[in-house]
C-alpha cells in the first residue's frame, strides 16, 4: 500500500506588507502605485482637455 503525502505551499508573508528591497510585496505595490498614478493621469486629460505635461505647464 502506497502512503499518500500531502504537499504543502510555502508560507508566505503578508502580501500587503510594506516591505524594502526586491521582493514580492514590493513588487506588488509598485505595481498597484502605478495603477493609481495612470488612473490620475487619465482622468486629468479627459476632465481639463488637455495633456498631462500641459496641465502642469511643462510643455
Amino acid at each position: 500500500m502506497q502512503e499518500t503525502k500531502t504537499i504543502t505551499p510555502p508560507v508566505m508573508d503578508d502580501r500587503n506588507a510594506w516591505r524594502y528591497g526586491f521582493n514580492p510585496q514590493a513588487e506588488i505595490w509598485n505595481g498597484r502605485l502605478a495603477m493609481i498614478g495612470f488612473l490620475a493621469a487619465a482622468l486629468i486629460e479627459i476632465f481639463s482637455g488637455q495633456g498631462f505635461l500641459h496641465f502642469w505647464g511643462l510643455i
